[in-house]
């Protein structure tokens, strides 16, 4: 993993940078990786369906529409990213369970917390194109992330 600083001294024509909206809550603090989408509002039923497949060290960008009225994630669909194997996990809304997130070996973004669970009505978008923070999230787009921010690029870099 690169630091996000370093790619964008190298490549800040290529990429694009998330506005600083994002507070880290997972135990592991950078990570990297192709994108999936998942574009919900208020019920994470979809974000689980994500969770529960191969994660083949992709990222999952969970547009939420920065709903600050119920979580879309908690430790329980934290565990199951790390089973199945996905890099790291971005929430353009709240999540739960902070202490515990904060504990596992996942990097987790989010906007807040919030300790209500969301609705489950199987509503929900599966790697679609979302738009938050200035940036659009296509999946198959590469997205790096680690204390400094998150970046996004059409395609894998190497330094």
């Amino acid at each position: 993993m690169y630091p996000v600083t370093d790619l964008c001294d190298a490549f800040s024509d290529k990429l694009q940078i998330v506005e600083p909206l994002f507070t880290d809550f997972g135990g592991r603090l950078d990570f990297g990786g192709p994108i999936s989408t998942v574009k919900c509002f208020e019920d994470n039923s979809v974000v689980r369906l994500a969770l529960e497949e191969p994660g083949e060290g992709r990222v999952l960008v969970v547009d939420g529409g920065g709903s600050d009225r119920c979580a879309l994630l908690g430790d329980n669909l934290v565990q199951l990213a790390i089973d199945n194997g996905w890099a790291g996990i971005v929430v353009y809304g709240c999540i739960r369970d902070a202490a515990d997130i904060s504990q596992m070996d996942m990097a987790v973004k989010a906007l807040n917390t919030h300790p209500k669970k969301s609705d489950k009505k199987n509503q929900g978008e599966r790697d679609v194109l979302v738009r938050f923070g200035g940036v659009n999230f296509m999946p198959d787009d590469w997205l790096y992330a680690d204390l400094d921010g998150i970046v996004v690029s059409e395609a894998e870099l190497e330094l």
